[in-house]
């Protein structure tokens, strides 16, 4: 059974825009300072300069509270020391902050430290170390590690080899929407693996998934309402799903939406955009032959247009690139008033936009 990658880490960073404007930083301080002296409940300052991107001042708000044994903010900690956000990367240190964490019983830290062992990230590879805490946090109601934990099961190395458990966990993670898990449990659903058949409620999982944006599930929905495994065949919708998978760089998406592209099948012909997937395809390592037949007869000149696209995708041919716009010239940042000097000294890398890091 053809399954997909292991989950890479759940959490992740939000960037802060690039050189924001100094009002901006401004803002941002003054809305942080407010909520230093007086904070709304509920709101967590360090989270918030978190996900802000002020890593430097999520961290050292942080470490107050993990110095009391809180173990949200230990596993803050763990998650900028393994991602170098702000501070160089020290997987070792990550792993101490979350090791930490994992036993004051936040199973977010759990889920981190398997990936860790699993992958290896800094550390000697241990999976049946990743396979005991995988088994823990899934134990605590972590998504993302039921699904792991459920490949596991699937794989029978790490873990006992039972299709029934792996389609239980996996269909667990499914349900919570994790569309990694609502693509491979459809494809257990249309196999019968470790569960009985479902061709319906395979098809709802995988448009699930492939709304979400993955392109996996985008192809082998296209691919099933295209044969009619929903009762009649959709090429229009098989069209649309080829064409959002073939966007995002996959190899296979790219060939089938050309091919319904030089067939105009489901899609109104266009040579020049199929030839451009072929070739992105081929960049790939994906050829097929019956498309090259399909294009064979077509405008030279068109295959020609589209292999020169194909070249700067995702971007645009030079000849096709707009004109740059004329706008007036701006005038120089104003310097950050002086009411900045009186903001919290933590605060004081968040209201400069943390330029020393």
């Amino acid at each position: 059974m053809k399954l997909s990658p292991f989950l890479l880490a759940a959490m992740v960073a939000l960037s802060p825009a690039a050189a924001p404007a100094q009002t901006e930083q401004m803002d941002e301080a003054l809305d942080i300072s407010r909520m230093l002296l007086n904070p709304p409940e509920g709101v967590d300052l360090a989270y918030g300069a978190f996900q802000r991107g002020y890593y430097l001042t999520a961290l050292r708000l942080a470490e107050r509270r993990a110095a009391n044994g809180d173990a949200v903010a230990q596993t803050l900690i763990g998650e900028i020391y393994a991602n170098g956000l702000g501070v160089p990367q020290d997987i070792p240190r990550a792993i101490g902050w979350y090791g930490q964490a994992d036993q004051n019983g936040d199973i977010q830290a759990t889920f981190q430290l398997a990936m860790i062992y699993q992958n290896g990230t800094g550390v000697a590879r241990n999976r049946e170390r990743a396979a005991a805490l995988f088994e823990k946090a899934a134990d605590g109601g972590h998504i993302a590690a039921k699904y792991n934990l459920g490949l596991l099961h699937v794989e029978g190395l790490y873990a006992e080899p039972n299709l029934v458990r792996a389609a239980e966990l996996i269909g667990e993670a499914a349900e919570a929407g994790l569309p990694e898990a609502q693509y491979d449990y459809a494809v257990m659903l249309l196999e019968g693996a470790g569960v009985a058949p479902n061709t319906e409620g395979a098809l709802e999982l995988l448009l699930s998934a492939a709304e979400q944006g993955l392109s996996a599930a985008q192809v082998e929905y296209a691919t099933l309402i295209y044969l009619g495994a929903a009762g009649q065949r959709d090429a229009e919708g098989a069209a649309h799903w080829y064409g959002r998978a073939a966007e995002t760089g996959n190899p296979v998406g790219q060939v089938r939406y050309a091919m319904m592209l030089a067939a105009a099948e489901g899609v109104a012909q266009d040579a020049e955009t199929a030839a451009m997937y072929r070739a992105l395809a081929r960049r790939q390592g994906l050829t097929d032959e019956a498309l090259d037949q399909l294009l064979a007869g077509a405008d030279p000149e068109a295959i020609a247009r589209g292999e020169e696209r194909a070249r700067f995708w995702p971007g645009v041919p030079p000849s096709e690139e707009p004109e740059p716009a004329t706008r007036e010239e701006e005038a120089p940042d104003a310097p950050l008033p002086e009411m900045l000097e009186t903001l919290p000294s933590e605060l004081e890398d968040v209201a400069r936009g943390e330029s020393a890091s």
